[in-house]
């Protein structure tokens, strides 16, 4: 795959805009078709650096539209993938962005900068451009796209500094991360340290675009191409012009995972041993993954609905705020195919609603209210979505996710669907799939292998052994027991085979310390702080 970079010279010169915007578009007609993947630097339409917010408006407003029609026409004319950064039009005026084109001249994606530099986010009074930054203060996965079977990523100039980000991005499994860049205050020492760090972490091939502020320069420019393992492929330094390089993109930089380690990726490697509850992001409300936090654990049933709504935020979310190590709830289809939380399949016990959920699309749900028959005080309340829980306590708790879908044998289990949300929210150790029908587990574990799985009850209420066998069968994780069709029997071969074990239920706080006593691992309650301070305060005591 041949990739280019375009470096155009830039100006501290307000006047020198029309001239070093025409030399940037000379430099695009020189593309060619050998050429499949060509990337320009950040604010094609801003040429010059601007002594001003309106400076800068009055570039976008004249350049904007004129280097969006020329993005398009040279990606259809070289038959290549373009990316060009220019501002995106908004509600609240304008944002960067970098727009990505297919070899037709179709726009297939458009990334907003993850973190708008401080000089975007002021407003024009306070001597920045006064750009649109509200959508970067909402939570929103690593963007990404896919084009000819490539994972594509983004970093645009002030991102390339969240290192943080580095490995959210690798777990994306890009392929290329395409960098439209100024970075106007780093020496080319710095610009090649961080390109290389950022290949190397993420295992991709960096494209990456910026701006050549003349020969003399110390700063900026660096247009460069970097493999998975760091090397260096081109680096235009202060070079104005294109840049071209050889890639293959489907090619894995691998090494040993440790010493005498398997063969992986970098990132790989160090997923296995990180500890992220304490070093990423809002790290203090992250709770260690389900492999590794502690049992004996209480799981909050449906929530705290002792107080709150079941399968509602107001319930999971007092659960949570008490130290709730774990949290249930069910998930069933509408008839849109979103995903949805509610215990029952039908409406009338739950809202004030009548029928069944998946006979209703998602919106004709929000008619109803979720809340009211729990207490006046919760009137209003709707129906939440699967990915509404993972987008608030994705990794502050362990799920307990019942796939009631599956249970029912819907004629589509959405394996696809359930595991793509989970991994978006990077919640894949932080939660488990429950149900009582197998196959749809074992389905679900060749789509999804890095997820655990929990056997649930299906009915058979003579065999003390079946459960921890089916277990062993499906190859789960996890058994949830259901009283009272289990005894000691069925806690004791689990155990032996390193089957976890829940049950469901306990409401009853001596019940609950009975069933700690057997040796079940998580407990599901309706009344969580009772049940929780009544187990807490016996395994101290035992201790």
């Amino acid at each position: 795959m041949k990739v280019c970079v375009i470096q155009p010279r830039y100006s501290m010169n307000y006047a020198d805009a029309d001239a070093c915007f025409n030399e940037m578009l000379a430099l695009t007609d020189r593309c060619d078709g050998s050429l499949d993947l060509i990337v320009l630097p950040e604010y094609c339409d801003v040429p010059v650096a601007t002594p001003d917010g309106n400076a800068f408006l009055a570039c976008v407003e004249k350049y904007n539209a004129v280097i969006a029609r020329k993005a398009a026409e040279t990606a259809k004319r070289c038959h290549a993938l373009l990316f060009a950064n220019y501002a995106q039009k908004t509600d609240a005026g304008w944002a960067n962005a970098t727009h990505a084109f297919d070899r037709e001249g179709n726009e297939i994606g458009v990334y907003l900068k993850a973190h708008p530099a401080p000089s975007e986010v002021k407003t024009f009074a306070q001597g920045g451009n006064g750009l649109d930054c509200a959508y970067s203060y909402d939570y929103r996965p690593p963007y990404m796209i896919e084009a000819e079977g490539l994972r594509i990523g983004f970093m645009t100039c002030y991102d390339f500094y969240m290192y943080e980000g580095f490995a959210a991005l690798a777990r994306q499994n890009v392929d290329i991360v395409v960098g439209c860049s100024h970075q106007r205050t780093d020496t080319h020492g710095a610009l090649e340290i961080i390109g290389r760090f950022l290949s190397y972490n993420t295992g991709a091939y960096l494209v990456r675009s910026a701006v050549s502020m003349g020969e003399d320069s110390k700063v900026c420019g660096c247009s460069m191409v970097v493999a998975p393992d760091g090397e260096m492929l081109l680096d235009m330094k202060n070079d104005v012009g294109l840049g071209v390089a050889e890639i293959d993109p489907r090619k894995k930089y691998l090494k040993p995972a440790g010493f005498k380690g398997a063969m992986k990726q970098h990132w790989q490697y160090i997923d296995e041993g990180r500890r992220p509850w304490l070093y990423r992001p809002a790290g203090s409300m992250m709770l260690a993954d389900d492999d590794h936090l502690p049992y004996p654990r209480i799981c909050a049933h449906r929530g705290f609905n002792s107080i709150a709504p079941e399968n509602s935020m107001p319930a999971f979310g007092a659960a949570v705020a008490l130290g709730a190590e774990e949290i249930e709830f069910d998930i069933w289809s509408t008839k849109d195919g979103e995903l949805v939380s509610s215990h029952d399949n039908t409406l009338d016990r739950v809202s004030d609603g009548t029928g069944r959920i998946g006979d209703y699309t998602f919106e004709e749900l929000q008619a109803f209210d979720f809340g009211v028959k729990k207490d006046e005080h919760f009137r209003g309340l709707r129906i939440i979505r699967f990915e509404d829980i993972l987008k608030k306590f994705a990794c502050t708790t362990i799920m307990n996710i019942h796939v009631k879908i599956w249970d029912s044998k819907s004629d589509d289990p959405m394996f696809g669907k359930i595991a793509g949300l989970i991994r978006q929210y990077g919640a894949e150790k932080h939660c488990y799939m429950m149900s009582s029908n197998d196959s749809r587990l074992k389905g679900f574990h060749e789509v999804a292998p890095e997820i655990n799985l929990c056997v649930g009850w299906d009915g058979n209420k003579t065999d003390m052994l079946a459960m921890p066998n089916r277990a062993l069968a499906v190859g789960a994780q996890k058994v949830q027991l259901f009283k009272p069709y289990f005894d000691q029997s069925s806690v004791d071969l689990a155990k032996k085979n390193g089957i976890l074990c829940n049950v469901f239920y306990a409401d009853d706080p001596d019940e609950a310390v009975r069933y700690i006593d057997m040796g079940i691992d998580c407990i599901l309650t309706n009344d969580y702080l009772r049940v929780s301070n009544a187990v807490r305060a016996h395994v101290k005591e035992k201790k």
